[in-house]
């Protein structure tokens, strides 16, 4: 997880990310037209993405088309979150029954 987070703490890291999301399959010529860097700068970011998991290449003939894979976000979720959900969950529901009761007395 801790790739994850240093990938994801660069904005230029987390732009890729969101080319590469709306544009599935894109080759690295195209994400680096968007970028005023260097190719072998953007190259170093999806380098790091791509030791990260965040993103999956595939290599057709001389092109490297980029996916987005959102597994290790999702798992960042459901190790933070899941537990607070729950809880806050239960802590919503008491206040409902709590409230409704409230109005039932009047």
């Amino acid at each position: 997880m801790d790739l994850v987070f240093k990938a994801l703490g660069n904005p230029d890291r987390r732009r890729i990310l969101d080319i590469v999301k709306n544009d599935a399959g894109c080759n690295v010529n195209e994400v680096c037209r968007w970028f005023e860097t260097s190719r072998i700068a953007v190259m170093k970011n999806l380098r790091i993405l791509e030791e990260s998991g965040l993103l999956i290449s595939k290599k057709e003939g001389r092109n490297r088309e980029l996916y987005f894979n959102v597994i290790p976000i999702q798992m960042i979720y459901d190790r933070w979150s899941t537990e607070y959900s729950a809880l806050w969950a239960e802590k919503l529901t008491r206040l409902k029954y709590r409230v409704e009761s409230e109005e039932k007395d009047e």
